[in-house]
């Protein structure tokens, strides 16, 4: 079986080569779904990626696929047609969920024209520009309730601002979260934004909780990788670092927190999408973020970071699947969570520790927040589950916000009521 994969990998892989442009573009780019049922399948989609370049969705790299589980990638286009013979020669159940990428994401942009000629917008995906001038108009049209906090700077430059959100005078306990630690997953910094209207104006059950405790919400972690998505590759994930050997640019910031560091689920080449960066805590990005989480630990009762797809709600531990020592209470709180989560839109999700109900990850940020003694942590795996996957459409960010708010207002009021 695995000299017949070999010989036809070769001879597949040999129809295609692929072209490096400029400025990114998918056009004719698909994104399958293999539904892999044995080892065998496994070994396949293991021997493509030797061959082929696969952009790795769900789950995000190849090492994390196991049989009886789906996994989703991107293929370039002149490789499409190679891959879609392999899988059907080898019996590989399997559909595609983009048939022309590029296609995806000029809808995932309801209206081009009217996302450049406006201004901010709750319901729209911002540009970074647009992000830092909301969060400057946000302070200085609610200087009692929102702070701008400058946490340092990014590997190119940009300042990485905290929003400060409650009545510093009576909050005693604060909450920390944080969107867009990946730079494709738009629909993270969107929640943040979301968020942070909630509790400045949304109704009086959310704003309440601005009375007793403080939330420090970051809305944009990984900036510059964020602002490459707009202007060059819609589909980066890691940050803009560059490689010691120059050959490579990016860390997975969530493989680079000083937690079991690259360890599993991580990679120690620098081209790799889970790359875990030079040593812990090597990104600057993560290091601003980990120096302001401990300056204020005392205070962080929960840390919250959200990601997507998937539509999951995963708690400690990730870099093992050893059971955390507050397994049960987490799990009580996750369950709770999606179930009023769920009671607006019937929208389901799992929940559980991150490395069994995902997959293991080593060096994350929910785990290292849980490590320096913030049990409350949590991440979010927003919609979908892989119908529109990064590229959810404008038209969702309103009711995916909407029905995430109910859960981290839930995760909030817990927080308040059982923390010391």
């Amino acid at each position: 079986m695995y000299k017949a994969m070999n010989v036809l990998l070769i001879w597949v892989c040999g129809l295609a080569t692929s072209a490096v442009l400029a400025k990114q573009t998918f056009h004719g780019d698909k994104v399958f779904r293999v539904k892999l049922q044995t080892e065998e399948h496994v070994a396949l989609i293991h021997k493509m990626k030797e061959k082929i370049k696969l952009d790795f969705w769900h789950p995000d790299t190849a090492d994390r696929m196991v049989p009886h589980m789906d996994a989703d990638f991107r293929v370039n286009s002149d490789q499409a047609h190679s891959v879609s013979i392999l899988l059907e020669q080898f019996s590989v159940p399997y559909e595609v969920l983009f048939h022309d990428l590029q296609e995806g994401i000029d809808a995932q942009l309801d209206n081009k024209k009217i996302q450049k000629s406006k201004g901010h917008s709750y319901t729209k995906y911002n540009t970074w520009e647009k992000i830092v001038e909301w969060t400057g108009n946000l302070a200085k049209k609610y200087p009692n309730l929102v702070k701008k906090v400058d946490i340092g700077k990014t590997v190119e430059g940009r300042p990485m601002y905290v929003l400060q959100v409650g009545n510093a005078n009576s909050a005693t306990k604060a909450i920390f979260m944080d969107c867009g630690i990946h730079a494709r997953e738009w629909i993270s910094p969107a929640f943040c934004q979301w968020f942070v209207k909630e509790l400045i104006k949304g109704k009086n059950n959310i704003r309440e909780l601005v009375k007793s405790l403080t939330f420090y919400i970051l809305p944009v972690f990984n900036i510059d990788g964020y602002v490459w998505t707009w202007t060059e590759d819609r589909m980066w994930r890691k940050n803009r670092s560059p490689s010691d050997d120059g050959n490579c640019v990016g860390t997975d910031l969530n493989r680079n927190f000083n937690i079991s560091w690259c360890d599993i689920g991580s990679s120690t080449e620098p081209c790799s999408e889970i790359y875990c960066g030079a040593t812990a805590e090597s990104e600057i990005e993560a290091k601003n973020v980990a120096n302001f989480i401990r300056s204020h630990v005392d205070s962080i009762k929960a840390y919250i970071s959200i990601h997507s797809y998937s539509q999951m709600l995963l708690y400690p531990f990730s870099y093992t699947y050893n059971l955390a020592p507050d397994h049960k209470e987490l799990d009580e709180i996750a369950k709770g969570a999606v179930s009023e989560l769920k009671g607006l839109y019937g929208t389901s999700y799992t929940y559980g520790p991150s490395a069994s109900t995902i997959y293991p990850t080593a060096g994350s940020s929910d785990d290292w927040a849980y490590s320096v003694g913030i049990k409350y942590s949590f991440t979010f795996e927003l919609r979908d589950k892989g119908k529109k996957g990064f590229l959810l459409p404008q038209s969702q960010i309103k009711a995916t916000c909407q029905e995430s708010t109910l859960a981290v207002a839930y995760i909030a009021k817990y927080v308040l009521a059982h923390s010391s």
